[in-house]
């Protein structure tokens, strides 16, 4: 009876673990961006293109363009930022489609250093409308208005957070996907 407890525990134990694993890389997923084009020069002509123009500008914030075994990186240079943004860094990579062109994709993602809040609270509201379905779940009668508030609540939060990652982040993202495509013509 006593292991039939600890083992119903640890199987518990293991389905909760599985759950909040499957909910980060769900949060990771979300900030990871992919964006494939065509250019209709040479690979070797578009890496020059990119690589002359060394540096974008993207709303006042310096971008530079770097070469890395076989691909590009776009880093940004955010040291003298005193504001705290979430940036992408994007990486370049080029297949050679023969003579019709070049395949080209963006790989973009945030940095290591900036997506600690972002995930936060992302898995914060992910718990908040979790919770408020198991209290409505377990008593629907008793917990009804406190479920109500809290799916509000992560939802409200998730929609504020949202709205500033498409001014921010994924503004940074769309603006140097269309930098990198205006070179590559």
């Amino acid at each position: 009876m006593k292991y039939a407890k600890l083992y119903l525990f640890c199987s518990q134990l293991k389905l909760v673990y599985s759950l909040f694993y499957s909910l980060l890389k769900i949060a990771i997923m979300i900030f990871n961006r992919t964006y494939r084009f065509k250019a209709p020069h040479s690979m070797d002509e578009v890496k020059q293109r990119l690589l002359n123009n060394q540096h974008l500008q993207v709303h006042h914030l310096d971008f530079e363009i770097s070469e890395k075994d076989s691909m590009l990186k776009v880093i940004p240079h955010a040291e003298n930022l005193t504001a705290v943004k979430t940036l992408p860094i994007t990486h370049i990579g080029f297949m050679g489609d023969g003579t019709s062109g070049t395949k080209i994709t963006l790989k973009s993602k945030p940095r290591k250093i900036d997506v600690g809040g972002p995930y936060l609270i992302i898995i914060f509201c992910i718990f908040c409308i979790v919770g408020a379905s198991a209290f409505y779940f377990i008593n629907p009668d008793e917990y009804s208005w406190p479920s109500v508030v809290m799916l509000g609540i992560g939802v409200l939060i998730f929609i504020i957070f949202w709205i500033n990652m498409e001014i921010g982040y994924f503004d940074y993202v769309r603006k140097i996907r269309n930098a990198v495509r205006k070179l590559t013509r």
